[in-house]
């Protein structure tokens, strides 16, 4: 049985206040986790709830992750190689926003076999709506 990671982020201007949720499920089992920060952007909470799920594992696992962050998607998928090999630098040949997140999302996703999907957002699919909620109610917590 694969544990499933169901994450999303959420921005109260963007940048400003910010939350972050993930949802942990394992046959049963489920785990909710969410927090967030005073001064962000959305695509940095994004990366955040996939990070927090990923470091809460204790162990390596084979796992769902779903996103609704096209951005955090194929950063984590396609881009990342490319910009490792040309020294963080994008294809504009300018430094890669959020690097530090980036180098922690790959250490994280180091010891873990992840199937990436991606989900429509706010299109009533269950665990995104509540991965979504978790994030949205952490930001009135960090004001």
């Amino acid at each position: 049985m694969k544990v499933e990671l169901h994450t999303d982020g959420a921005c109260s201007g963007n940048p400003g206040p910010g939350g972050w949720g993930a949802l942990l499920r394992y046959g049963r089992e489920e785990k909710e986790l969410s927090g967030g920060q005073k001064d962000t952007t959305n695509n940095q909470m994004e990366l955040m709830a996939v990070i927090r799920g990923l470091e809460y594992l204790k162990r390596g696992v084979h796992l769902d992750l779903y996103t609704d962050s096209t951005y955090v998607l194929k950063g984590a998928t396609e881009w990342m190689t490319n910009w490792k090999k040309k020294g963080w630098k994008n294809s504009a040949g300018k430094a890669v926003k959020n690097r530090e997140l980036w180098e922690r999302l790959e250490k994280a996703m180091h010891r873990h076999t992840i199937d990436w999907h991606w989900v429509k957002g706010h299109s009533g699919n269950v665990d995104n709506e509540r991965a979504d909620e978790l994030a949205r109610s952490a930001i009135p917590k960090i004001r």
